[in-house]
């Protein structure tokens, strides 16, 4: 029965991984099949660049989780409406944004915050969100979505490397030492691996 178990884990695990390393189109594709797991991954996808909008417009954490919440209910209702699979992080995006200016313009109403009419006009402006453009965000969601697509060997470098939160930050040796790699070999492989990160960062934005 573990085994069966293991196995079973391991398939999705698998699956999990094919469904990170696709495209956005075939992965919006196999959404519209109903798909859970490419729903799941579609979701990770995205999450941090729809909490990003509300989040630096400055709403309060229950108005974030909301809008969070009710912009991927959206998408699930009307993904077979979207023409193109491909643009569905610029989709989430101005829906996320819509949802934002919504509710600020709910609190100025009900007078919850002295500050919301500063916030919307700053939200209203087409060029920026506060404090960080909405370009910026992308760019970054763009560099994640790159490292996914990279091999494990390159993935799980560039992650110890520049995404460990680890206080003190963690030593060469000890990244060597976990990835079971020489240590003089760290960083002519990090070299390389910055290449094919850059290499698959440019062919997202092409897409």
């Amino acid at each position: 029965m573990s085994a069966t178990r293991s196995r079973e884990r391991g398939s999705v695990r698998d699956r999990r991984d094919e469904l990170a390393r696709l495209p956005d189109a075939e992965l919006v594709a196999c959404c519209r099949r109903n798909d859970d797991l490419a729903w799941d991954t579609l979701i990770r996808r995205y999450r941090r660049l729809v909490y990003a909008v509300p989040s630096r417009a400055g709403l309060p954490t229950d108005a974030v989780e909301t809008i969070f919440h009710e912009t991927f209910a959206k998408l699930a209702e009307r993904i077979d409406t979207i023409d193109r699979g491909d643009r569905v992080r610029a989709w989430v995006v101005t829906t996320a944004r819509r949802l934002t200016i919504d509710s600020i313009r709910g609190r100025i109403r009900a007078r919850e915050r002295d500050d919301t009419g500063e916030a919307l006009q700053r939200l209203e402006d087409p060029a920026q969100l506060p404090s960080e453009t909405v370009e910026e965000m992308e760019q970054r969601h763009l560099v994640r979505t790159a490292l996914r697509r990279m091999g494990e060997r390159c993935r799980r470098l560039l992650t110890a490397l520049f995404y460990d939160r680890s206080d003190p930050p963690r030593s060469y040796e000890s990244i060597a030492a976990e990835l079971g790699m020489p240590l003089g070999s760290l960083g002519p492989t990090r070299a390389r691996c910055l290449g094919k990160l850059l290499q698959e960062y440019e062919r997202l934005g092409d897409e």
